[in-house]
């Protein structure tokens, strides 16, 4: 991308833009946090209450203890990179990608389908959208626009590139 493709957006534009990837880095990034300070946080009980596509895969990962500790270490970890990515604008476009392809793994897990019963409350009511897959989509978005050239740290990543070219 070249600077100039960054110019054709409008101030409001950009504003936007940067204001949704802020917020949604926020959300992604607390919830890696939040994990990371609860003592002997797992995904255990999000993964039993698995009843769609990823179910077979959410079993096989809670009889295996190691894998199971390799995906709660991945999932924390993912999610702090992947807040903090979109918070500084640093591989945003990467981190957008990443976010949107757990988070969809997350609703693929437990989609809000008529017939599927879940044991935990969930918070609202929802029928086959639910705010994860609108977040998805909202990181989607951010993927294909490139607010980390507008205000963030991929600016200079790109100065890094193209100086190196």
């Amino acid at each position: 991308m070249h600077m100039k493709e960054t110019t054709d957006y409008s101030p409001m534009q950009r504003y936007v833009l940067v204001a949704l990837r802020i917020l949604v880095g926020w959300h992604i990034l607390y919830e890696g946090f939040s994990k990371l300070l609860i003592p002997n946080w797992s995904s255990i009980g999000f993964l039993n209450e698995s009843k769609w596509l990823l179910s077979g895969v959410s079993k096989w990962i809670v009889s295996n203890p190691g894998v199971l500790n390799a995906v709660d270490f991945l999932n924390t970890w993912g999610l702090i990179a992947i807040g903090l990515g979109l918070i500084l604008g640093l591989f945003t476009k990467p981190a957008a990608i990443s976010g949107a392809i757990l988070l969809f793994v997350y609703y693929l897990n437990n989609p809000p389908l008529i017939g599927l019963e879940y044991t935990v409350p969930t918070e609202g009511s929802y029928l086959i959208i639910s705010k994860t897959l609108i977040e998805a989509m909202a990181l989607v978005v951010l993927a294909v626009f490139p607010s980390g050239l507008f205000a963030g740290l991929d600016i200079f990543v790109h100065q890094y590139r193209n100086r190196n070219k």
